[in-house]
Formats: C-alpha cells, structure tokens, sequence
C-alpha cells in the first residue's frame, strides 16, 4: 500500500468538526483524497481546511445541519460541483443523548433519529446517482456498540445505531451489482466529546466513570478502520467492523 493510496478520489466526511470525524478527515487526507469536511460549526471546519491544504491536501469545507434532509442533498451537490466527483462518503455526525425512558424527553429521541439516522439515510440517497454513473463509490456508516447491544438508558441512541447497522445491509443489498461498497463501524468507547450533550446528569456521570475505568479508544483508531474499508481492491467489501477498547467488556 502505498502513502497516497487514495490520490484521484474524493471523500465526504460529515461530523468533521471533532472527534471521529477530524481525524478521518486527515487520515483520508494523507492518504492522498481530496476531502470535503461537513459539520455545524463553521469555525472548526476553517481550521480543519486551513490545516489539510497546509499539509498538501484539496479540501472544502461546507458548514451544514444535517438534521435537515435537504442539507444532506446540498453536501452531497456541494461536493460533486466543487471535484467533479464523489467517491468516498463516510457518514459519521450524530449525537448521544442518554436517559431512561420514563424520563426521556421525546425532542432528543427525535434529534436522535433526524440526525443519526434519517440524516444518514439522505446523504446516502443522494449520493447514488453519481456512484452509479461512475460504476463505483463507497458508503462508510459509523454505527456504534450500542447498534449491537442495547443497555439500559441508552434506548433512543441505541435504537438509532440499530437502524444505522440494517439501513446499512439493506443498502448493501441493493447496490453491490453497481460496485458500490458499504460498511458500517461500529466504536466501543472512544474520548470524544459526543458524551458532553448527555441530557440526564446521572447517566452522564455513569457513563463518564465508565469510560473512565478503561484505556478508551482514539478518533484515530476510528479514522484508521475508516481508511482500511476504503483502501481495500474494488473486489473487497469490508461490510462490517466492530472495534472495542481491550478494556470494555460489553
């Protein structure tokens, strides 16, 4: 393999303002992609794109909420316009907003679902078209441990992973004859700030002593598994990976 594996292909990588999303972002950046980076706040993004064209990379940055459906098309649209292609769509924004459900309050189930799942879901949609024009492209869906095992108080992110992990299979099924690939990661626990947003004090303070108790992942360690899907042969279709801390039991 060689440092520029992915000179000539475009990538999109929403929620790139933090976290999994910054460093996927540099690592398909290095790896030789031009990169269109997406999140809400347009600060972060300038940054971003200031620091990958520094390193030599194309980049575009396109501040979005895409938690609206047409905002996912515009990415998309934005993208295809400005390199002329789109070949690599990682789709990783989402938010985590944990509590028990006799407590839980319905607009962060919705919030949930508009932008981990239907979100998502869009920007997939809208990327078809040229995917299939172009006789190939790659859809990567960042799910979570919580898309494979559903703990208590965790019950709206959790239902929005476990519909990341089947809109992801039944994508698949549907667009390999076209040889677009998909893949869907699920993370254990990894230091970002998505646990910041939690909502309910007491489950935030678990779930922060929890990650505490272990050696939690990195963005990188993310990034990296987002890089190896891409990179494999046309032939290969990595459709899934589940990736934990060594520490996490569940």
């Amino acid at each position: 393999m060689t440092d520029k594996i992915l000179a000539g292909r475009v990538a999109l990588v929403t929620g790139a303002s933090s976290g999994i999303g910054d460093a996927t972002a540099r690592a398909l950046a290095a790896a030789g992609a031009q990169v269109a980076i997406v999140a809400r706040r347009k600060d972060r993004l300038d940054v971003l794109a200031r620091e990958l064209t520094q390193s030599g990379a194309q980049a575009l940055a396109i501040p979005a909420d895409l938690a609206r459906e047409d905002e996912n098309r515009r990415i998309v649209a934005e993208t295809e316009a400005q390199f002329g292609r789109l070949d690599i769509l990682v789709n990783n924004a989402g938010v985590m907003l944990l509590s028990p459900v006799e407590g839980a309050d319905p607009a962060d189930w919705r919030r949930m679902l508009e932008l981990n799942v239907l979100g998502l879901m869009v920007s997939s949609q809208a990327a078809l078209a040229g995917m299939r024009s172009r006789g190939g492209g790659h859809i990567v869906n960042i799910a979570s441990t919580a898309g494979r095992i559903a703990n208590a108080n965790v019950s709206g992110y959790s239902a929005s992973k476990f519909a990341v992990v089947a809109f992801s299979e039944s994508l698949r099924r549907e667009v390999y004859k076209d040889h677009i690939r998909v893949s869907v990661i699920e993370p254990g626990v990894v230091e970002t700030e998505l646990r910041e947003h939690i909502p309910h004090a007491g489950t935030r303070q678990a779930i922060d002593a929890w990650a505490a108790s272990m050696r939690q992942l990195q963005p990188e360690d993310i990034a990296n598994a987002v890089l190896y899907c891409v990179s494999q042969p046309a032939h290969v279709n990595v459709n899934e990976i589940l990736i934990r801390p060594t520490d996490q039991e569940r």
